[in-house]
């Protein structure tokens, strides 16, 4: 079973639609804006705390990228 077929299933188990091929790109963006600004354990509860604040993944993707650049911005300054 590979990840798109295991995520279906997963998602049909919990009674939601699984993501769309849009929405399944922008949570594996912001899995990778999380792990590459924090470690690698922010990209799984990244995507947690986006769906737990009710936000679309394209929301949190944009907050998550903001999130960064300013910590980049920071780290410049420091």
């Amino acid at each position: 079973m590979n990840a798109r077929e295991w995520i279906d299933a997963f998602a049909e188990r919990l009674g939601t639609a699984p993501p769309s091929a849009r929405e399944w790109s922008q949570l594996l963006e912001l899995s990778g804006v999380a792990a590459h600004s924090s470690e690698r354990v922010a990209a799984p509860v990244s995507c947690w705390v986006a769906a737990r604040a009710g936000v679309t993944p394209e929301e949190a993707l944009a907050v998550a990228r903001t999130l960064a650049e300013e910590q980049a911005a920071g780290e410049a300054d420091a």
